[in-house]
């Protein structure tokens, strides 16, 4: 079996097109297609369905894709084990929710440039289904999400943790210190909230109608960061936002939680990526970077 003709069914399978594929691999479309038909007739199954100049695997050839990028990892490993080490170098893009940035995107630059310097990376912000949508379209390489969990066997989970989300408010509202609040008066105390639709408070949202209750902002932003300073200046609005967002004003009593009885959301980040993709040493290097975030953050 030619080793590059299983090196063009992975690209063909990620990109969905013969034409892309080309492409990308510096080869015409006439020899992608006489690669594919060659592994084909070795195996003895089709790989792709054919429909409308568009190509989908098969249920067999989702297997070998599998198969194709162990093939591929165990080629990767041979060669490192008997050629000097080298830098690590490559591009990925990762998609994120846009609240996660400030907190991520520059202990990732960071990380990446002492420890991986010949490794770039381009991040997309996007909602959670968008997100999903670059992911399964091979536009991205990871998301980062912050939603509730997501249970798919068609994502591998790399990276997970549940985290904390509180009623917020500066530390001279009225509210500071009061314990056993009602959810239903507190919804009556003006609000200072991230857009609608997205993650925390999308599960806010649905937690208060599954009470019948909802919240109307006065003001709505995207910026977690901004939202704290407005609230650390504005002690009668209150907010609420995930604990990594308020940790550090927490901590100098800028800001206070809330005590609200019987009102929590499930909410997590994960980092996965999709089963099909082949595990590069760019996106092995990424993972690395991420639980050694998580081992200096369980460190603090």
């Amino acid at each position: 079996m030619d080793i590059k003709y299983l090196n063009t069914f992975i690209y063909t399978a990620e990109l969905n097109s013969f034409t892309k594929a080309a492409e990308k691999l510096g080869y015409s479309q006439s020899t992608v297609s006489f690669q594919i038909k060659q592994l084909e007739a070795e195996l003895g199954v089709s790989l792709f369905e054919r429909i409308n100049h568009t190509v989908t695997l098969t249920e067999k050839g989702a297997e070998i894709l599998r198969c194709a990028h162990e093939m591929n990892r165990l080629l990767l490993k041979m060669k490192e084990s008997t050629q000097p080490k080298q830098e690590v170098h490559g591009h990925i893009r990762l998609a994120m929710a846009d609240s996660l940035c400030g907190v991520i995107a520059g202990k990732l630059f960071e990380n990446l440039r002492q420890q991986y310097p010949g490794i770039t990376i381009k991040v997309t912000t996007a909602g959670t289904k968008e997100m999903f949508r670059l992911l399964d379209q091979n536009e991205v390489d990871f998301v980062y999400t912050l939603d509730s969990h997501i249970y798919n066997t068609d994502y591998i989970i790399v990276r997970e943790a549940k985290e904390g989300a509180h009623f917020v408010t500066g530390a001279g509202h009225p509210l500071c210190g009061v314990s056993g609040l009602s959810i239903t008066e507190l919804t009556k105390q003006p609000f200072i909230l991230t857009e609608k639709g997205m993650s925390y408070r999308h599960l806010m949202d649905e937690h208060l109608a599954s009470l019948s209750l909802e919240v109307k902002p006065i003001f709505e932003i995207g910026s977690t960061e901004l939202i704290c300073h407005m609230l650390e200046h504005n002690s009668s609005a209150v907010s609420f936002l995930p604990d990594y967002a308020t940790e550090e004003a927490i901590r100098s009593k800028k800001l206070a939680y809330l005590d609200v009885k019987d009102f929590e959301v499930d909410l997590w980040t994960q980092l996965l990526y999709h089963r099909d993709k082949w595990l590069s040493p760019q996106m092995e290097a990424v993972i690395s970077i991420f639980k050694n975030l998580d081992t200096a953050k369980a460190q603090l």
